[in-house]
């Protein structure tokens, strides 16, 4: 049997936080940079479900709720040599830049973390964590946004005003600006997502005409059935998202093997697939993902 962790493992963590306020920007302008995109396929661990009240994980309703457990799993991934680096919320990335798990990682901040899961506000997702300027400031490669187009809900130009904003606050700092589209509805008082290709397709067209320059855009796509209809509406490099599959884990590789290969797909953001693998071995689930890229040599 395992032997329970250690509840006071991260207690330097947070009096560093405390008495130290300033080690964040130490950390993140002593940490050595990636050597950037373009050299093959990357793998990013994405980690910003909990800021928007999003804790489940497949049946367990609060399997992210424990952040010292998160923590471990992060590192855990992150130390894995096929890992290129984070997608996070501002309290992860600052909890990982004072760990020291990020140095040669790729940074990418998610930035609109004001639709809450559930809300009655859910799809008027405010900016409500990073700034295109904080991202700058903190050496990041990126920002990512979540866009969620429901034509039932006026809120929705709010938020494609939003990501145009973000967009080109990125491109005017020379970063990337990652969105996250979908074309949902509300059906029952939830927002569910409309991942049939054609509609996957048509957010992908959507999210690509936002800002006043797609020049640093990348796009982040569900894979779904028929992903070479869904790749074909975009020449904007595009990453895969992993999300919370429910099928059997063969055949959901072999589904992500398949996308990985088609033209104008430049990655994988998984994020519970990894940190929270049915049979709890994060490395292999990590290593297994690697394996799926197409790398430079």
């Amino acid at each position: 049997m395992t032997p329970p962790a250690d509840p006071r493992r991260y207690e330097e963590l947070t009096l560093t936080r405390l008495t130290d306020p300033e080690a964040v920007a130490r950390a993140a302008a002593g940490r050595r940079r990636h050597p950037g995109l373009g050299r093959g396929q990357i793998l990013l661990v994405a980690a910003d479900h909990p800021a928007r009240g999003a804790l489940a994980v497949g049946g367990d309703e609060s399997a992210m709720g424990d952040r010292r457990d998160l923590l471990d799993r992060l590192r855990e991934a992150l130390a894995r040599p096929g890992v290129d680096g984070v997608l996070g919320s501002p309290d992860v990335i600052d909890d990982l830049l004072l760990c020291g798990a990020l140095d040669g990682k790729l940074i990418f901040g998610s930035m609109n973390r004001g639709g809450l899961r559930g809300a009655c506000f859910e799809f008027e997702d405010r900016m409500t964590a990073y700034t295109p300027a904080a991202l700058a400031a903190l050496g990041a490669d990126g920002g990512k946004t979540l866009t969620r187009i429901a034509l039932d809900d006026r809120a929705t130009v709010k938020t494609l005003q939003w990501t145009a904003e973000a967009i080109d606050g990125l491109a005017e700092r020379g970063l990337y600006a990652m969105v996250e589209p979908f074309w949902s509805r509300w059906a029952d008082g939830r927002v569910v997502h409309d991942l049939s290709p054609a509609a996957v397709n048509l957010s992908l067209q959507v999210a690509a005409g936002l800002g006043a320059t797609s020049a640093r855009t990348i796009l982040k796509a569900p894979v779904v059935d028929q992903m070479e209809r869904v790749m074909a509406g975009t020449t904007l490099p595009t990453v895969l998202l992993g999300g919370d599959p429910a099928g059997a884990p063969d055949e959901v590789y072999a589904s992500w093997e398949a996308a990985l290969g088609l033209p104008g797909v430049v990655g994988l953001t998984l994020g519970r697939t990894m940190l929270y693998p049915r049979d709890g071995d994060v490395a292999a689930a990590v290593d297994t993902a690697a394996s799926l890229l197409r790398r430079e040599g």
